[in-house]
């Protein structure tokens, strides 16, 4: 199940999302039981579907299809 220990999520598929939070570079922040993903250029409140591109220790990063 997942990327692996505490990570729900898979490189290359995709996923709905809130973006409920905005990071430090200006990524939209989701979370998907409770891991962070960060989404290149989403913003806080949208809706949006997303493709995991990369998976980190404690964090995913993902992209707006």
């Amino acid at each position: 199940m997942g990327g692996g220990i505490g990570r729900p999520v898979e490189e290359g598929k995709e996923y709905e999302v809130v973006i409920d939070a905005k990071g430090g570079k200006g990524d939209g922040i989701a979370h998907i039981e409770g891991f962070v993903v960060f989404v290149a250029g989403a913003n806080v409140g949208e809706r949006c579907r997303i493709r995991i591109t990369s998976i980190k220790r404690n964090f995913a990063v993902a992209q707006k299809v």
